[in-house]
């Protein structure tokens, strides 16, 4: 991999660790309303797999999807915007932060429903082998949709016609407070793939370059016409669930909990949702930004002083679409309209040949 691949890939890693913290403090201040759900940790995952996908490929996200939108290209102050409810969102402010959507960029949207991605992926992928199109559906979810009907229904209608479909799963072992190994039987989720013939292979989620390869090897044989593969992504997630959840369902945090045991400073924990600190968060495992960044200038292809010039850049960024945002009017009943139909002639991006 060249070097200008590699700086973009930091890029954009560098990127989505600041702008979900943005949102973070955003919501913290009460500019963001609603459930928000941030990936801070997982961002190897998202910049390996979308960086290996060709411009033509679709991409069906989850409720935990705003880092995916801004490696796909969608503009952060449109994101931001979104996030804000705001009529400069992508969606027009009616999505939120769980709803992104960018017809452009053939972005299928975020979808707040645990295990609804499936189903929206085949269906794409069988519009795209029937068509006998060169492009590929690049399918995200976490580690607690697998046991949701939809998952298996999905994989069994892709594997029967041989669908061109890239399963992602994202397993950061949470499915919301619930270990996998107290909510999955099988807690390999890569080995439930072979039920269905289709080829699956398990990474490093935190090692963006791991990710990287075993996409593009997957998305090689989805070309091919081999159908669908499976990717395993082991990750973690440095937050809760969600803002509205402290995570102290999680090792690290009841580390703390049981060190202050004292039932008012509990109480307070709970009412403030405590996070981890910058420190408390080098204790849960290795990060996959500041891992990548040290690679990169270990072999040569960037330096520290360029490393830090990419930080303030993306810091810019981030500051200016939380500036946007909050500027952003409130979305209007004719601006619903707008929206609607705009969605509606999504259909012709999916039509049958003439």
């Amino acid at each position: 991999m060249d070097r200008s691949a590699m700086a973009a890939m930091l890029r954009d890693m560098l990127l989505a660790r600041a702008f979900e913290e943005q949102a973070a403090q955003e919501y913290a201040q009460g500019n963001v309303a609603g459930f928000l759900h941030l990936y801070p940790g997982e961002e190897a995952v998202a910049v390996g797999v979308l960086h290996a996908a060709e411009p033509g490929d679709y991409v069906v996200s989850t409720y935990r999807e705003h880092v995916h939108a801004i490696v796909r290209g969608v503009p952060p102050r449109q994101v931001m915007a979104e996030i804000f409810g705001k009529k400069d969102g992508i969606s027009g402010g009616m999505g939120g932060s769980m709803h992104l959507f960018d017809r452009e960029r053939r972005f299928l949207g975020g979808y707040a429903i645990v295990g609804e991605t499936f189903p929206i992926a085949v269906g794409a992928a069988y519009a795209v082998a029937y068509r006998r199109l060169p492009e590929a559906v690049i399918c995200f979810f976490g580690d607690g949709a697998v046991n949701q009907g939809t998952f298996h229904e999905s994989l069994n209608m892709a594997a029967l016609w041989k669908l061109p479909v890239l399963f992602v799963c994202e397993n950061n072992h949470y499915q919301i407070g619930t270990e996998i190994h107290r909510h999955s039987a099988v807690v390999e989720v890569h080995k439930r793939a072979c039920a269905y013939g289709i080829p699956a292979e398990k990474v490093d989620g935190m090692d963006v370059l791991t990710v990287h390869g075993a996409t593009r090897r997957a998305l090689e044989r989805i070309r091919a016409g081999d159908g669908p593969q499976f990717l395993e992504c082991e990750t973690y997630r440095y937050r809760g669930h969600s803002m509205a959840d402290p995570g102290s369902y999680r090792p690290a945090v009841e580390v703390n909990a049981f060190v202050a045991n004292d039932p008012i400073a509990a109480a307070i924990r709970h009412a403030e949702a405590h996070y981890p600190s910058a420190e408390e968060l080098q204790c849960v495992g290795p990060d996959c930004v500041h891992r990548f960044a040290e690679h990169c200038c270990a072999e040569g292809h960037l330096d520290p002083a360029a490393v830090e010039r990419l930080r303030q850049e993306v810091g810019a960024i981030v500051q200016d679409a939380a500036a946007f945002a909050r500027q952003s009017p409130a979305p209007d009943l004719a601006d619903v309209q707008a929206v609607f139909l705009r969605n509606r002639r999504f259909e012709t991006l999916m039509e049958e040949p003439q």
